[in-house]
């Protein structure tokens, strides 16, 4: 684990990189920073562990014994002493939507919550501390709570909070829940029809249940209250707070953030950014469109730099599996009715894929279902095919399921198995 008292130091690492010394050097430059007595793993297998290390500036310029580094030491050197302790380079979180995440830590707060009372619970606290909240905002909730159907329903959150519109997101972002005030505000009753790529939920008498599959969420999403910008800003320090507690200094974002890198350009002028950004331009289907490159390119050629970076994009070719929107090539198991479906037409999808590749873009599609892995192969081979691209290392999220023979794929066509632990196990 990464303590406390060197987490200062955190930030100087750079994609878990270390400067190892290798020969004497004739300059030593002066350090900033010191630290000394600690058990430092440096990700380097000819010298896999160090004593000390030193920092000039945000650079880590050399690690080694405490001899070594003794000599980097001045009158003005700030030491550390991590006392035998345990020093990490920083984290880099590959799949992140960080604004989100962000502001759910001021919702809310689902997580880790496993039974039906818990929530409620949670929700009524939250309710009864916030008495001036038009709306009962909030995340983190998971399918197995609710089993054997895995979709929660509104009138558990109708008994906790009935005189106030109540929206929470599922842990995965994919599902939503509504109580009924929020359904009747947002217009949504048994005559409402499904939108593209979502489903609203009925009982057996076609009421709305409250639970809502994928983009059907945002048609109560549009109707909840929009946190301010300074909100936003108050919620971004929350955010990289709770980053670089845990260790972490970079992260990809894959959607959600786009829309906001002016205000990380505004910390970062403010001398508040203590995480690096890597942002992916959010491409919905059903095609890309000029003013879609048009928003990707201006991001690429404004952020270029370590601390905030653009030149990706990231779309989605389905769902997931407990809601069985996740794309199969056969039925589901415990509901043969439904295999899932592709949130792109195919032709659309991989015109798309080849165009951004040929302008050597950086693409994350996220493909949980192995129909929607396969098309996001496809689509990567022929786009490889047709530019003739060099290390672009196209990327496919999350990969919950995938067929034997498409394995081997990912390393003959250089795509990166952009893949989280949560996804191998989602219901622990």
């Amino acid at each position: 684990m990464i303590l406390s008292k060197v987490s200062t130091i955190v930030s100087a690492f750079r994609e878990m990189a270390f400067v190892c010394i290798c020969q004497q050097q004739t300059t030593m430059p002066a350090a900033d920073t010191v630290v000394m007595h600690a058990k430092i793993y440096t990700v380097n297998s000819r010298q896999p562990w160090a004593e000390a290390l030193a920092i000039a500036g945000d650079k880590i310029v050399a690690v080694g014994t405490e001899k070594d580094i003794e000599q980097y030491r001045q009158k003005k050197t700030k030491i550390i002493d991590a006392h035998g302790r345990l020093v990490l380079p920083g984290f880099a979180d590959c799949h992140i939507h960080f604004m989100d995440g962000s502001i759910g830590l001021t919702q809310v707060d689902l997580n880790g919550a496993t039974s039906v009372t818990e929530i409620q619970k949670r929700v009524k606290e939250y309710a009864a501390a916030h008495p001036k909240e038009p709306w009962i905002l909030g995340m983190g909730w998971s399918y197995p709570t609710f089993s054997p159907s895995g979709l929660p329903d509104k009138k558990v959150l109708d008994e906790v909070v009935p005189d106030r519109p109540v929206y929470l997101v599922a842990f995965d972002g994919h599902s939503s829940w509504a109580n009924s005030k929020a359904l009747t505000l947002a217009g949504i009753t048994r005559a409402i029809g499904d939108p593209a790529n979502g489903k609203i939920v009925h009982d057996e008498k076609g009421d709305p249940t409250g639970a809502l599959k994928e983009s059907a969420g945002d048609l109560v999403a549009k109707f909840a209250p929009k946190p301010s910008r300074a909100q936003r800003l108050a919620a971004l320090r929350m955010g990289m707070h709770e980053a670089n507690k845990f260790g972490l200094v970079r992260v990809h974002s894959a959607g959600q953030d786009f829309e906001w890198l002016d205000l990380y350009d505004e910390l970062r002028r403010n001398g508040e950014l203590t995480l690096r950004f890597y942002v992916a331009y959010f491409l919905d289907p059903p095609e890309l469109a000029p003013d879609s490159i048009e928003k990707i390119e201006q991001a690429r050629r404004t952020y270029h730099d370590d601390w905030i970076s653009g030149g990706a994009v990231k779309t989605m070719l389905d769902g997931v599996v407990e809601a069985h929107t996740a794309a199969m090539l056969t039925p589901y198991s415990d509901d043969p009715s439904q295999s899932g479906k592709l949130f792109w037409e195919p032709a659309k999808y991989e015109g798309a894929i080849t165009e951004l590749d040929r302008r050597g873009l950086q693409i994350f599609t996220h493909a949980i279902g192995d129909k929607a892995v396969r098309l996001a192969l496809d689509a990567y081979q022929q786009a490889a095919a047709t530019n003739h691209a060099h290390d672009a290392r196209p990327r496919i999220e999350h990969i919950e399921t995938i067929t034997a023979q498409d394995i081997p794929r990912f390393g003959k066509l250089g795509v990166i198995a952009s893949f989280q632990p949560l996804h191998a196990y989602p219901d622990d």
